[in-house]
């Protein structure tokens, strides 16, 4: 899977900056943008403070809160020249998501308190997609982005969102800018990038739908792996994930997570729910890892840290997991995990860990 994010925000940049400089003699200041509060004006400032901030965190690593700086406009700046700096704060992004090692991550509120270089990539080219229509609209022009663009936006940002036969449409529903025939409007939304825990030696990375579709076809998802990886577990969870995200029924939170080995950012396995907790608050956890990392100890810290996680969250109030009778190494990861065989089976172990 290809690094993913600077050539889309040099895209979608490109395309918005297009449009808006055939409308530049008119007054953004009196058209008001979309269903927006704001003027035209104002949104397209708002474009080029997004796509600065996202690049001053991750240039700066900012852990806890946003970089407290921001774009001043001199006074007498055109509408034109606010198009030079969108283009600017837009390179800024580009070359801040180019140049960021993969496994870095800085905050952003949203959900889980961060986001790595592909997420703040994504964000900046929602910002500019979503705001341009919100302009081209005030202004009446047409805009439609590519449909390309808009699905990898939705597949890294909102992966509980199901998709739709049409991508831009989906992408304006899910961010309350539109309608589709059979879903309620949209009134709140937040983005949604994944999830990462610490486990030791590892971080535990949220799988995003974008990235379980490339794993499930046969390619890396954007990770580096250890030899031997991913194992044919890996790929059936990653396959499983993308059945629940074209259900709409997958959550992050419950979703897969790839263990990545902190000292060389290799990928060493898998490790995930089988869905969201059932009625009964339970909930169903698998793993496996490549063949050249078994046998260190990864499989009981990523679990371990992973349980502790997934029973500190609402409405779970117990994990269950299987295992064939004849894996013993599983099942040892499991006790040092604090599991608990609860019955046997001909052939499989059930296993539960309570609060």
């Amino acid at each position: 899977m290809r690094t993913w994010g600077e050539e889309e925000v040099e895209q979608a940049v490109a395309g918005a900056v297009a449009l808006l400089r055939t409308a530049t003699d008119r007054d953004w200041d009196r058209a008001t943008a979309g269903r927006l509060e704001w003027s035209c004006r104002r949104t397209a400032e708002h474009i080029a403070s997004d796509l600065l901030a996202y690049a001053g965190q991750l240039t700066g690593r900012a852990q806890s809160a946003y970089v407290p700086f921001g774009i001043t406009l001199d006074e007498g700046t055109g509408n034109a020249d606010v198009l030079d700096v969108i283009g600017t704060t837009g390179a800024l992004l580009t070359a801040a998501v180019r140049t960021t090692p993969r496994e870095v991550r800085a905050f952003h509120p949203y959900p889980f308190r961060s986001a790595n270089r592909e997420g703040f990539a994504a964000m900046g080219v929602a910002e500019v997609l979503l705001h341009t229509h919100d302009i081209a609209t005030g202004l009446n022009l047409d805009y439609e982005p590519p449909a390309e663009l808009c699905e990898d936006v939705l597949t890294r940002l909102f992966p509980h969102v199901q998709p739709g036969s049409a991508p831009w449409a989906t992408l304006l529903w899910a961010t309350g800018r539109g309608d589709l025939p059979g879903r309620p409007p949209v009134t709140e939304w937040r983005w949604s990038n994944p999830p990462a825990i610490p486990a030791g030696r590892l971080t535990l990375e949220g799988v995003t739908p974008a990235a379980a579709r490339d794993l499930s076809a046969g390619g890396d998802g954007g990770f580096t792996w250890a030899e031997g990886g991913p194992y044919e577990g890996t790929r059936d969870a990653a396959g499983m994930t993308v059945k629940a995200y074209e259900a709409g029924v997958h959550r992050p939170e419950w979703g897969m997570f790839v263990l990545v080995r902190q000292e060389d950012g290799r990928a060493v396995g898998g490790m995930g729910f089988h869905g969201v907790p059932d009625e009964e608050g339970s909930a169903e956890v698998g793993y496996d890892l490549a063949v050249s990392a078994r046998g260190h100890g990864y499989a009981t810290e990523a679990l371990r840290a992973l349980s502790a996680w997934a029973l500190s969250r609402d409405g779970l109030r117990m994990l269950i997991a299987t295992v064939d009778r004849h894996n013993v190494p599983s099942q040892r990861v499991l006790t040092r995990a604090g599991f608990v065989a609860v019955s046997e089976g001909e052939e499989e172990i059930s296993y539960e860990l309570r609060p």
